[in-house]
């Protein structure tokens, strides 16, 4: 009997030390949640909820178009960069008609949805080239998108830079595009922000090809053994230019909702996007180490990080310090994941 319970006592710890070893990030990042609301209880409150939401809801666009490319064991740093051309871009296109400082002044008011569409193929197109440099020239993910994270800065620093008004925050914007993300709906008197509801749709779109469509079921096969996927007869260069490209689709589309949102947009919307991103990502329960995650890891990733920025910032911690909890918080997740994949093998 005695035996019995050694071995229950046993099997009762060993289970408790693998959900803790597969959760810790999760449990510090909860830990640090309850310190922000015992040092500040006001925090919890229907306006802070909805602002947390209204930020997270382009974090979770982002999030959900580098989370593909990482369930495909690849990786992209040029996110943020891409994030603020397409913010650039529809914002210039976008500007009231009696802006003093308008980029194009004889340009005629266009309809909000070409500028978004139009900055969605730009940044599918960059994207694309990160896929062929991957797939075709079999480059590393972290070196080719590293590569084409400066020369999208470039490219956004040159077109941001133009005469005669020069390098001067883009904004005036058309307040029918201002409208877009700043928006509500009004719900027997609660106010859902149409971002939430962008949002919404991405996930349900992505979840859908996750989980339902012959392009989830190669994702998953080319992220898990990618020569198993190709004897299996997965074009699997094809499948990670696909990826790459569903990807830059939505930066763009992210990219200019965040310039709704801000209501103005530089060279430098977007910087370190891509950090928040793959961090909430690896959070989420998605593994560099490919062939793993959910929609739902990632959606809520997405939402305890952007509950931790947002709690940090409204206790008054130090924007500079900030950076450092992110950066710690986003090592210690790798490392978790990197234990986990070592443990699989």
């Amino acid at each position: 009997m005695s035996r019995i319970k050694s071995k229950f006592s046993n099997i009762k710890q060993k289970d408790v030390l693998n959900f803790m070893m597969n959760n810790a990030i999760i449990i510090v990042l909860f830990a640090l949640m309850v310190v922000i609301i015992a040092i500040e209880p006001r925090f919890i409150s229907v306006r802070n909820f909805t602002n947390i939401l209204t930020q997270a809801s382009t974090r979770t666009i982002f999030a959900l178009g580098v989370g593909t490319i990482i369930v495909a064991k690849g990786t992209d740093l040029s996110l943020g960069r891409q994030v603020g051309l397409a913010a650039v871009i529809s914002a210039s296109l976008l500007q009231a008609p009696e802006y003093v400082y308008k980029m194009y002044p004889n340009l005629p008011q266009l309809s909000v949805f070409v500028p978004i569409v139009l900055v969605m193929l730009i940044t599918g197109f960059f994207s694309m080239l990160n896929g062929i440099v991957v797939a075709k020239f079999k480059v590393d993910p972290f070196i080719a998108t590293l590569g084409m994270m400066v020369v999208v800065y470039g490219v956004t620093s040159i077109y941001y830079d133009r005469p005669p008004y020069g390098a001067q925050p883009i904004g005036g914007l058309d307040p029918k595009f201002a409208k877009v993300a700043q928006g509500n709906f009004n719900v027997g008197g609660f106010l859902i922000p149409y971002l939430v509801i962008y949002a919404m749709i991405a996930v349900a779109f992505m979840w859908f090809l996750w989980n339902k469509t012959r392009f989830g079921k190669n994702l998953f096969a080319v992220g898990g053994n990618a020569e198993a996927a190709a004897v299996s007869g997965v074009n699997v260069a094809k499948m990670i230019i696909m990826v790459y490209v569903l990807a830059g689709l939505f930066y763009g589309l992210g990219g200019a909702l965040e310039a709704a949102r801000i209501g103005s947009a530089t060279n430098n919307t977007g910087n370190s996007y891509e950090l928040d991103a793959i961090a909430a990502c690896i959070v989420g329960g998605l593994s560099f180490s490919g062939g793993i995650g959910s929609i739902a890891g990632i959606v809520t990733g997405v939402l305890i990080f952007q509950v931790i920025a947002y709690g940090l910032s409204f206790i008054g911690v130090n924007p500079y310090l900030q950076f450092i909890i992110k950066g710690l918080i986003i090592v210690t997740a790798v490392a978790i994941d990197n234990r986990k994949y070592i443990k699989r093998k």
